[in-house]
This record gives C-alpha cells, structure tokens and sequence, in this order.
C-alpha cells in the first residue's frame, strides 16, 4: 500500500530527473512554476517512489512531472496516485485536468478516463499529445 503526501518541489527533482530525463541535470527537471504549484509524493515503505505535480490556472488544473521509479511502475500505484490527485479537486471551481503524455503512456491514461485532445508533438526529441478529463 503506498501513502500520498504533499511534499516540495525539491523532493520531486531526483525521481523527475531519474525516470524522465536522466541525461539532464536536476536544473532541466524544475519547471518555472514549481514555487506556485502543489507536489505529490508516494511512498512505499517508507522510500519516495512516485512524484508529480498540478499547476492551477484559472478553471484547469495541469499535471506535470508524473514519474514513477521504474521498479514500481506496472503495480497499480500510479493510477491509485493519479486517482487520489483527481478526487482532491472535488469541491473547487476546476473544469478540465490536463497534461502532456509521452505517447508511450497514453494507453494508461485512456485507462483513467483520460481523452487525447491534441496531434502529436515533439518536446526534446519525446512523443506527446495533450490529454485531459472533465471535472
């Protein structure tokens, strides 16, 4: 069973950095919004192995970071974290929940209810489209 918390954005830096971009530095993995926006961590066992973060801006709210050690992936945890950021905006004035997948996830985020809403694009040679769900 894993716990979810809040945690900083400097906790979510070795996990981004390890399963998104491990040929950056920590610095490539920090997003200019990091200061305003609210960072999830998942521990099992007491060890961080899940981290993202949700970005408020008018009535959306932007996942980003998304990162799961590559040991825990393919377990459940993922879409139980993912899940549990959805349930917490129950009650605020948000309409849509949003990101950028990596292609190679969009099956998971389909799984979750989750539409593709944009073609394809490129961020530093990866595969995205943008995905959202209603709130």
């Amino acid at each position: 069973m894993i716990d979810i918390h809040i945690i900083s954005a400097e906790q979510t830096l070795a996990i981004r950095q390890q399963v998104l971009w491990p040929s950056h530095d920590l610095a490539f993995c920090r997003v200019p919004e990091d200061d305003t926006g609210e960072h999830y961590g998942a521990y099992l066992n007491g060890k961080l192995i899940m981290v993202a973060s949700l970005f408020t801006s008018g009535n959306e709210i932007r996942l980003r970071k998304f990162a799961c050690l590559p040991e825990h992936q393919a377990k459940g945890y993922g879409s139980k974290m993912l899940n549990y950021m959805v349930e917490q905006q129950a009650g605020k004035p948000l309409t849509s929940f949003w990101f950028d997948a990596r292609c190679s996830a969009i099956g998971f985020y389909q799984r979750l209810g989750f539409l593709v809403t944009s073609e394809v694009f490129d961020k530093h040679g990866v595969a995205y489209v943008k995905m959202a769900k209603a709130l």
